[in-house]
């Protein structure tokens, strides 16, 4: 690579994060010198180094390094957000491919979805008795209405004329879904899990603030009953990294597949 083309990438690929990383810091900054209640960068970076200097040790089941927080709201969201993909993207499959199931879930999808994901929780600890499986049930059901949909929108956007050759060919329903109904939904489909994972790392936080337990909800909550503004603002700079991380997996993931 030439100078010219260095140049010319960091200019227009690097540079303007940075620049945008370096408003965000300094407007934090200015922040916290109008309020005193609001620590700094420079505050806030000790506190994380110390912080991430032993990220699993063990004093207590509820005195763990952040590092098991993170793993156990990882856990939570890999059980129901997995949970979520193996009913949620059959369903769409099905929904989408037959117009009568098509009609039958529009009304009960068209009422369930809105609904916020935390106004499920109490249906599960009723259901489940325990905070674990109700906040791995709030997972599911939040972000299975992203595949379902995305699912469906794909299969519906397959043109008829695939599907005429299909039944000329005499081809099982197998094969339709293999040879036809898979490949054409595949990015559809891939979009779905996509903004089902966003939506599943965002409802976990605020799941088990509510909850309690080992999580990085939990631990949110548990700085700010001890007033430690500086963790709080770390953990939410790692939601979002963790959730950009995910995100960025699926993406790539997703240039794996040839459509």
């Amino acid at each position: 690579m030439q100078s010219k083309d260095i140049k010319a990438f960091l200019v227009s690929s690097v540079l303007p994060p940075l620049l945008g990383v370096a408003c965000l810091i300094g407007l934090w900054g200015l922040l916290a010198q109008t309020n005193e209640s609001l620590p700094g960068p420079l505050k806030t970076w000790d506190s994380a180094v110390a912080l991430f200097s032993d990220p699993f040790y063990q004093k207590s089941p509820n005195d763990q390094g952040i590092g098991w927080n993170i793993l156990n709201s990882l856990q939570r969201v890999a059980t129901g957000f997995g949970m979520a993909a193996l009913v949620g993207i059959p369903l769409g499959f099905l929904v989408g491919r037959f117009g009568f199931l098509d009609r039958m879930s529009a009304p009960i999808i068209s009422l369930l979805r809105p609904v916020s994901p935390l106004a499920w929780l109490p249906i599960g600890l009723l259901v489940f008795k325990a905070a674990n499986p109700a906040a791995i049930w709030v997972i599911f059901i939040s972000s299975i209405w992203p595949m379902i949909i995305n699912t469906a929108m794909g299969v519906r956007q397959l043109p008829q004329d695939y599907l005429n050759v299909a039944r000329v060919l005499n081809l099982s329903e197998w094969k339709v879904f293999t040879r036809i109904l898979f490949p054409a939904t595949l990015p559809y489909m891939l979009t779905g899990v996509r903004l089902a994972i966003g939506t599943a790392w965002l409802v976990i936080v605020a799941a088990e603030m509510l909850t309690g337990g080992v999580g990085i909800g939990f631990w949110v909550w548990d700085e700010w009953n001890n007033l430690n503004v500086e963790h709080i603002i770390i953990a939410i700079f790692i939601v979002g990294i963790v959730g950009l991380l995910l995100e960025q997996l699926l993406v790539w993931l997703a240039k794996r597949f040839s459509y």
